[in-house]
């Protein structure tokens, strides 16, 4: 397929007009860094339909997204596109299910949806030819994307929306991006994946906090990536957000927070995960089947030396609580474990990754009767490479670990330059 590059790395007609202003409006509306004079911003999705949706008016519309796919009212997209009269020819549910019911690692499989009467077909752990075999079935010629990503490359979402793009392009569909914020602001930390370590968690080489917004990943994705596949949309559109600079966390937005999965219940977990998901890959609990997943961290047999002793380290920008708990689900589920919990102060100062190693590097140190790898060396998929484990295990400290992927670290903030959208 032989598509101009300029246009498919293009915006809507609507958000086009933003592209000159993105950087100016998003500027022009005073924030404090403290929250205390928040900004009002405004989404892709909320953009599209206060244009009544004629972008997609005589269109047949597949779109894929989950709870977070609301307009400013806490209407669903899908909802508020049916009942505009434009009626989706099928919806594509991620893992957790397009209305979130699922687990981690779970979905709610091929139902019809009560409200609205619209297919929905299941598309987590599906393959590119899956998926692509299923937007024909749908006979769509425009997939909608609307999903609030966590700034995570262990996010799954974005991986849906990677493979939606190939399997898009294959059947010479738009792809069509109604733009999020990126919870946790947008600049970038952390290794890149390794190719080897491709997985579910982790399909293509970007670092492990990526800083972009759905909107840039997916302009970052058709350019850089999609060519590997052999393949290149018929057409991307981003419909951009007004009001979003790249140093806002979700707190910063004036938005209200859906929880885009079970176990990210507040804006507050999505500013650790990108660093405390690492525990998933040891024997340690994350949190699971406590009111804070990835904030409350321990094991049994662990006590308040971890927590004492990283609050030593003047890790910027956030504290720790010594705490001990019982998960109801999960690791350790029904026993009391010992440990911590991670409470950020200022989130313009914190880096999730960086505190994430150092928790990790203190526990093996201080506890080598307790902690541990999962067997399967999962950590290897989270961090992208074995580097990680391996460096840990030989007694690196936090400061050899952070590093070891400076280079590439700096090598993908080059590369994704030309696709940010906001300053």
């Amino acid at each position: 397929m032989t598509v101009n590059r300029r246009r498919f790395l293009s915006t809507s007609a609507l958000a086009g007009s933003l592209l000159a202003t993105a950087a100016t409006s998003a500027s022009a509306t005073p924030t404090d860094v403290a929250g205390r004079d928040r900004a009002r911003v405004t989404t892709g999705a909320d953009r599209l339909a206060a244009d009544g949706w004629r972008r997609l008016a005589g269109r047949r519309v597949g779109v894929l997204s989950n709870p977070t796919g609301v307009l400013a009212d806490q209407v669903h997209v899908v909802d508020a596109l049916v009942r505009a009269g434009v009626e989706p020819a099928a919806v594509f549910g991620p893992e957790h299910g397009f209305r979130g019911s699922a687990q981690a690692g779970g979905s709610e499989g091929d139902y019809t949806d009560p409200r609205t009467g619209v297919p929905v077909y299941d598309v987590y752990g599906v393959d590119t030819d899956k998926l692509t075999e299923l937007l024909r079935k749908a006979a769509v010629d425009t997939v909608v994307f609307d999903i609030a990503d966590v700034g995570a490359r262990f996010y799954t979402y974005i991986w849906s929306m990677y493979r939606a793009m190939v399997a898009s392009a294959r059947i010479g569909a738009a792809f069509v991006v109604l733009d999020r914020p990126n919870p946790v602001g947008g600049e970038a930390h952390g290794p890149m994946l390794d190719p080897a370590y491709s997985s579910g968690v982790g399909l293509r080489p970007i670092v492990q906090q990526h800083g972009m917004t759905v909107g840039e990943l997916a302009r970052f994705f058709a350019a850089e990536l999609l060519p590997d596949d052999g393949v290149e949309l018929a057409e991307l559109d981003v419909v951009t957000m007004r009001g979003w600079r790249r140093r806002q966390v979700f707190a910063d937005t004036g938005l209200l927070w859906t929880p885009p999965s079970p176990n990210m219940p507040t804006p507050d977990t999505a500013l650790v995960y990108p660093g405390t998901c690492l525990f998933e890959g040891t024997v340690f609990s994350e949190g699971r089947g406590t009111t804070r997943p990835f904030e409350i961290l321990g094991a049994p047999g662990v006590d308040w030396r971890w927590r004492e002793e990283v609050s030593s380290h003047g890790l910027p920008g956030v504290v720790f609580r010594e705490c001990y708990y019982v998960p109801t689900f999960g690791k350790f589920t029904g026993e009391t474990c010992g440990g911590l919990q991670v409470t950020v102060t200022d989130p313009h100062r914190f880096d999730p990754i960086r505190t994430g190693v150092d928790l990790i590097v203190t526990a093996r140190r201080l506890y080598p009767g307790v902690f541990g790898w999962r067997q399967d060396h999962f950590i290897d998929k989270l961090t992208g490479s074995d580097r990680f484990r391996t460096m840990v295990d030989a007694g690196a400290t936090t400061d050899d670990v952070v590093a070891s992927w400076r280079d590439e670290l700096a090598a993908f903030r080059r590369k994704r330059q030309p696709y940010l959208l906001y300053r």
